[in-house]
């Protein structure tokens, strides 16, 4: 259902759209999984308790990527927000003036 309004809407408000938050989500999920393959390799690399460290990282930064992918947009998502009200001079039509009609409905 679709609410339609006179008044102008900031658009600032709005969510991003669906494609840039896939978008969004698929590029954080990607680098945390680069991250992953890197701790991997440098596990196979490395001795000592390091190689400890970028095995428990490799093993639990796929849930922690998941979990950033999945985070939704931090903007509300009440929608657009209206402009303020100004309370502007607006210009009056003289008294006792005729309105003007299109020709085009005879």
């Amino acid at each position: 259902m679709t609410h339609q309004t006179e008044e102008p809407v900031s658009i600032t408000s709005a969510r991003t759209s669906r494609s840039a938050d896939i978008k969004r989500r698929q590029s954080h999920y990607l680098i945390s999984m680069g991250i992953r393959t890197v701790c991997f390799l440098l596990a196979v690399v490395i001795p000592g308790p390091a190689r400890w460290v970028l095995l428990a990282a490799a093993f639990f930064l796929p849930y922690f990527a998941v979990i950033i992918a999945n985070a939704a947009d931090g903007r509300g998502s009440a929608g657009p927000a209206l402009f303020p009200a100004e309370d502007r001079p607006q210009i009056a039509a003289k008294p006792g003036a005729k309105d003007i009609q299109d020709d085009t409905d005879s």
